[in-house]
């Protein structure tokens, strides 16, 4: 028997000309990096026919995109006014291709890209991303070494029924206060919000997954992990918008379980691939296709304006006034 999954797309943030419809119009998680490039201003290889969101504005973009991928839990108690959509076809999905095109676009420039999974001790880093996030703790050993320190989340949150000794405990508030430093690290370096390319986060959640599986979801220890990962992701949705002065879209990605774990293969960030073709067939259109026709299609327009013009005004012109030539060659008719 096949198990159902679920899957909720949240929406914390997003600035004013990047318009989310209310309505609950399923999307498909295998787009959900269609949906987080179209939101940055990017093109896409395939239209994406979903009208939950609208059409943006031409002349601004987004600062930043931050994506956070939660496990163990259908959704999440955010307010109601928060703009939230189910998604269907729960498969794995990164932020690689998303990542690829701010490389490819702005790589004169110095983007932050940062894509973390602390739980697998997965971590990608790209521009900017090195130099203001060098101190950040990726590792579990460095998370819990971190968790011991002044300031961290053991004593800033109220724990209630987790507990400091366990090992699922543990992870889940690692996690909690990556969240927290990164957050911390951003308010430090508010400079981000002034450089010319677009930043992108991504991460990716599983403590509360661990909590699952070892209280279940009716226990306390759910319940407060559920609350704290709430308020943590709040205040993280927060911040963003405030270092990037409300320029940048936040969302939350709620899900179960998936059907197969997320592995990252080794690749160059200059590397393009072919996903979802089956017989590993070319694209249709080439990416700049939309740019190329639009110049084609104006140019063509424009010297078809001028030829009708110019060819209007040589039939009506009259070659005794209107030309040197033919009034010059009068002149010496005459005068011979």
């Amino acid at each position: 028997m096949e198990t159902l999954l679920f899957l909720i797309l949240t929406v914390l943030r997003s600035p004013p000309y990047v318009t989310f419809q209310d309505g609950q119009w399923p999307i498909s998680g295998e787009k959900v990096p269609d949906l987080v490039a179209l939101t940055m201003g990017f093109s896409i290889r395939e239209d994406l026919d979903w009208p939950g969101l609208a059409a943006g504005s031409l002349f601004q973009r987004p600062r930043a995109n931050a994506l956070i991928v939660v496990r163990g839990l259908d959704t999440l108690d955010f307010p109601k006014n928060i703009s939230s959509y189910p998604l269907e076809n729960p498969v794995p999905f990164t932020l690689d291709s998303v990542a690829n095109t701010v490389h490819t676009l702005f790589a004169d420039s110095t983007p932050v890209v940062l894509q973390l999974a602390p739980s697998e001790e997965r971590l990608y880093m790209m521009g900017m991303a090195n130099t203001v996030f060098e101190d950040l703790p990726v590792t579990l050993q460095q998370i819990r070494g971190r968790l011991s320190q002044d300031g961290s989340v053991l004593t800033s949150l109220p724990l209630i029924s987790l507990s400091r000794n366990n090992e699922a405990d543990l992870l889940f508030l690692s996690e909690v206060q990556v969240l927290y430093d990164i957050s911390a690290l951003l308010q430090k370096h508010k400079h981000l919000a002034k450089d010319p390319a677009p930043d992108l986060y991504s991460l990716e959640l599983a403590g509360l997954e661990e909590i699952v599986r070892r209280y279940g979801t009716d226990s306390p220890q759910f319940a407060d992990a559920t609350r704290i990962l709430t308020s943590a992701l709040q205040k993280f949705a927060d911040d963003v918008a405030n270092v990037y002065a409300n320029n940048a879209v936040v969302e939350v990605v709620t899900v179960k379980t998936f059907e197969a774990p997320l592995t990252r293969k080794s690749r160059s960030i200059l590397q393009t691939t072919n996903e979802g073709s089956l017989y590993n067939l070319a694209y249709k259109y080439d990416y700049d296709y939309a740019v190329v026709f639009n110049i084609v299609l104006w140019l063509m327009i424009v010297l078809a304006l001028a030829v009708i013009v110019i060819s209007y005004n040589l039939w009506n012109m009259d070659p005794g006034y209107d030309s040197i030539i033919y009034r010059m060659t009068n002149q010496k008719i005459r005068l011979d």
